[in-house]
């Protein structure tokens, strides 16, 4: 049997996430929508032209006050009315799974809004069924219960007049954190797994995971010498009372079993906020495949365009994951500036970008692209004016926010992009003229045309979806250089982050042929024992036969 069909589908897949307000609004009112989705199904997969992903993750498009953009839930069981209704979400399940195209929902339980009915019922009175349904505090003294913060800026608790006392919200205060020690909760967030798992979803995402139990007692944090903590406290503590909570395992368990209960490899992946911790990141695998089937990988978020920062963070899954768990890897995504953007030189922002997908889609793991990363999207430059994230508005100039990685997708040249036929929720970005789907689909050198080609050969290279991954060691300084290997077959993947041309040497005697690259055309051959890089070059190339 082959790799394909012994490996579980999250394994071999190439995820594409998703902003559904960004992606393709189909009722004119500036806002993406389930419908832009399903009319673009084809774009991704299913025709010769297609990019070729394998499944979505959907960011939140349940009904929401949209303070959070979504992430602040108020009815876990429906479909917000700017994205449709609930036919339009099973048609689009429907019509992607006709295309073999998984649906990966976000679920995000460790807050919900505070216009969920939940809240507004244990907000009504102390004495309230659901009270313990969220986590409510007498006050310290003058203060909060203790000197916990938001992660968007300012105390973790807010004061509530009615009740008389204080709520623990680690986001927004309109995003109250759910207690999840009460059982009646838990089986609550159980019920509303099924619920989605019944109509045909095939996985979930779990935002912020790690933070759905806090320290029993509620005590402080300890401090953490910070320069950014001077204008961010949240930097300037350690989080060992706020998150990672031993009971996360349990409830983590009890998650696997859910998705596992029900046929189609069912999955979860893991966002979690421990990216320095790599040894508590990767724990949430659990043991013995009870724990996340992925948990997210973000240290290539933060690394600069240097081959030994890619280097350290493939090492470091190496040495902390468990032995039978399974990588990711993604350079980009809704919170953080498009890998384009952060990567670019001028004139060379182009070349990094395949090297950069070259190293994403030939790593061992499951590769997760973000909307427009195939074809180049760059980050939005927007005014202070123009800034909606509220994060963005109220740390400005010191952060500008996540709208600059969320503007709407570029189909076309036209005056919005093809994206929408009204003026959108979020500026256009400037370069639409050149940087868009229309025109990469009929450039054959486009980046475009490019994924595609790797995707392609990702998806029907067994080495590439299941095989061992090497390291190689003593390479010239900015090349990053290993092998994936799998029976008889071997491909080898070299790439160049300098603008220098460099010589790699190899201890073999057989001729290489390339397979594909950024600079060589397919089929040509180096002689034995080396391999020649131009600039920003990415080459992956097999033996000869």
């Amino acid at each position: 049997m082959t790799a394909e069909n012994t490996q579980p589908w999250w394994q071999r897949a190439v995820f594409y996430q998703i902003y559904p307000r960004s992606f393709k609004d189909a009722n004119g009112d500036g806002i993406g929508d389930l419908a832009g989705i399903i009319e673009n199904l084809d774009y991704l997969k299913g025709k010769p032209d297609s990019l070729g992903v394998d499944a979505l993750w959907l960011s939140p498009v349940y009904p929401s006050p949209q303070h959070d953009f979504g992430y602040d839930i108020k009815d876990y069981r429906n479909i917000d009315p700017l994205f449709g209704d609930l036919a339009t979400f099973q048609k689009l399940l429907k019509e992607a799974h006709a295309r073999d195209i998984k649906v990966v929902m976000d679920l995000v339980v460790n807050h919900t809004s505070w216009e969920h009915p939940w809240f507004r019922e244990s907000r009504s009175s102390r004495d309230s069924p659901k009270r313990d349904w969220y986590i409510w505090r007498d006050g310290e003294g003058d203060g909060p219960p203790n000197n916990w913060r938001s992660l968007f800026g300012g105390p973790a608790w807010q004061w509530d007049e009615q009740s008389q006392q204080y709520y623990l919200h680690l986001f927004l205060k309109e995003q109250p954190d759910l207690n999840w020690r009460n059982p009646e909760v838990q089986e609550a967030i159980w019920e509303i797994m099924r619920y989605w798992l019944e109509m045909g979803v095939d996985g979930f995402r779990l935002d912020v995971y790690n933070f759905y139990f806090k320290d029993a007692t509620l005590r402080s944090n300890p401090r953490r010498r910070s320069l950014r903590g001077l204008f961010y406290a949240y930097e300037g503590q350690h989080h060992i009372y706020d998150q990672d909570q031993p009971e996360m395992y349990g409830a983590l368990a009890k998650m696997r079993e859910i998705v596992d209960s029900y046929p189609g490899d069912r999955m979860l992946v893991g966002e979690t906020s421990t990216i320095d911790n790599f040894q508590q990141a990767y724990s949430y695998y659990g043991q013995d495949h009870d724990g996340l089937n992925l948990v997210f990988n973000f240290e290539f978020l933060n690394s600069r365009w240097r081959a030994k920062d890619f280097r350290q963070a493939i090492i470091h899954w190496q040495q902390h994951a468990p032995n039978w768990s399974w990588p990711t890897w993604v350079l980009s995504n809704h919170d953080v500036i498009r890998h384009f953007t952060r990567y670019a030189q001028k004139g060379v922002g182009h070349l990094r970008a395949r090297v950069a997908a070259s190293m994403l889609l030939t790593l061992k793991g499951t590769p997760f692209l973000y909307y427009g990363d195939e074809i180049g999207m760059r980050e939005g430059r927007l005014s202070r004016s123009m800034i909606q994230d509220p994060p963005g508005k109220k740390f400005w100039p010191f952060f500008r926010g996540r709208d600059g990685c969320r503007t709407p997708m570029q189909w076309t040249a036209g005056e919005q992009a093809g994206f929408s036929t009204v003026r959108p929720w979020l500026p256009i970005n400037k370069d639409k003229k050149t940087v868009n789907v229309e025109s990469e689909q009929q450039n054959e050198q486009s980046l475009f045309q490019y994924y595609q080609r790797l995707i392609a050969l990702r998806k029907n290279t067994p080495a590439l979806l299941s095989g061992a991954l090497h390291l190689l060691d003593n390479t010239p300084e900015q090349t990053l250089v290993y092998h994936r290997s799998l029976g008889d077959d071997t491909l080898w993947i070299a790439l160049n982050f300098s603008q220098r041309k460099t010589t790699i040497s190899l201890n073999f005697s057989e001729t290489m042929e390339v397979v594909l690259a950024t600079h060589h055309p397919e089929g040509h051959t180096f002689s034995p024992g080396s391999l020649k890089l131009e600039p920003d070059e990415a080459l992956i190339c097999r033996k000869s036969k």
